[in-house]
């Protein structure tokens, strides 16, 4: 038999596939994030089935015992919204499913990252997709850094928030499309330079959102010594010189290190 991962609508109810109903109504089990959530979805579609809860507190114990399960039943794997395993629960799931010899088929559907991606209108023949950010420490410095020098685009889900934050530490002048409430009523796709986003998104923000940025097309890229300057200008400001030298890093795409490591030694 076969364990299917089925996506599900992101918000608009009419972007679930027959394919993905049939297979909902056929299931000898749906497997689901939030089984009130789930329920409500199916009681829309007059599908009657029975619902496990599975969900990132249990997918560790469950993945062993479902993956054999999957041998001889057919398993329906949703999340809340969209396609699950992306920043989602369900890989455990899959990795022993695929293991255990049971059979998986993903279906295609609705999926928050690429309608972000298509609708900001930024090249799409390479992205990377970050998740959600971390909230702070080095892997957070990594990824903006990362983003001020590699030349790609760069797509990622944040909570309202921390978006504001989150867009006023990118390079002022990189392109970002804040995706908010996709398919929804409130749909907003706001395409703008990243200062100008932080700008707009500096009251309460409510809803989903996915960050779409174009990576590496900071204009106008000091040369290392201007940016070792730029990082002192900052100190004598008043930052400290690892705050002086991330932000410098941030502005510039060279390493924080390099650049704390000039202000500090000579």
């Amino acid at each position: 038999m076969t364990l299917f991962v089925v996506p599900t609508p992101i918000g608009n109810l009419e972007d679930i596939t027959l394919r993905a109903l049939r297979t909902l109504r056929e299931a000898d089990l749906i497997l689901c994030e939030d089984t009130r959530r789930t329920g409500r979805l199916l009681a829309h579609f007059e599908i009657e089935n029975d619902l496990l809860a599975y969900h990132e507190y249990t997918e560790e114990r469950l993945a062993p015992e479902l993956a054999e399960r999957a041998k001889s039943e057919d398993l329906a794997l949703v999340t809340d919204a969209g396609t699950p395993l992306v920043s989602d629960p369900g890989y455990r799931l899959v990795r022993a499913g695929i293991e255990a010899g049971a059979r998986v088929e993903a279906l295609p559907g609705a999926s928050a990252l690429t309608t972000a991606l298509v609708a900001s209108g930024m090249p799409t023949d390479t992205f990377v997709f970050l998740g959600f950010p971390p909230r702070k420490g080095r892997a957070r410095t990594e990824m903006l850094e990362r983003i001020s020098r590699e030349v790609s685009t760069f797509v990622f889900f944040e909570s309202p928030n921390r978006l504001a934050s989150t867009l006023s530490e990118l390079p002022s002048d990189v392109s970002v499309a804040v995706c908010r409430e996709l398919t929804k009523l409130h749909e907003e796709v706001f395409r703008a330079k990243a200062a100008d986003a932080a700008d707009h998104f500096s009251g309460r923000v409510k809803g989903e959102v996915v960050v779409v940025v174009r990576g590496g097309t900071v204009s106008d890229t000091p040369g290392f010594e201007e940016a070792v300057e730029r990082a002192r200008e900052y100190v004598s400001e008043g930052q400290s010189p690892s705050k002086a030298a991330a932000r410098t890093a941030r502005e510039t795409g060279y390493r924080r290190g390099e650049i704390y490591d000039r202000i500090v030694n000579t």
